[in-house]
């Protein structure tokens, strides 16, 4: 048995992890509306903040495995650069802009004076559209991945 017969599967799980060490920062900022974090946002937290080198770690094996069982030309491919520069962009994004974003959130969460909700309101409005953006990356990134175009 080759690496090959279990590409659906190595497939299938970095598509997985790939999406699963960026859902916390594309959703965090859609759950801070209540004041105290419901069940999603708390698993969401915990993901976030425990399951990030696990995940980061799986995903770097899976990618092997995939240039493994593809060969070593496919790393060649324009699509696959630009999906990959796109896919560090995105977690730049979410490590020095969304994570900080979210813990600020969380903090002004309590706060209950009408200047305080205001800015809370402002600031989650921003948290929000960045997450748009990170959403429209990870759009992108699939867009290559599923067209590969000649670039």
């Amino acid at each position: 048995m080759t690496l090959a017969t279990f590409l659906p599967v190595i497939l299938i799980v970095h598509i997985s992890l790939a999406i699963a060490l960026l859902a916390p920062s594309l959703l965090l900022p859609f759950t801070t509306r209540s004041k105290s974090p419901g069940r999603t946002s708390r698993r969401l937290l915990w993901l976030q903040s425990n399951g990030t080198l696990v995940i980061g770690g799986g995903l770097a094996v899976t990618g092997v495995l995939l240039v493994l069982a593809l060969g070593s030309q496919l790393l060649g491919q324009p699509w696959l650069l630009l999906a990959l520069v796109l896919y560090a962009a995105d977690l730049l994004v979410a490590f020095f802009v969304q994570r900080p974003g979210v813990a600020r959130l969380l903090t002004l969460r309590g706060e209950t004076s009408d200047a305080a909700k205001a800015r809370l309101k402002r600031w989650a409005t921003r948290q929000r559209y960045i997450s748009y953006g990170m959403a429209g990356l990870v759009g992108a990134i699939a867009f290559l991945m599923m067209t590969k175009p000649q670039l």
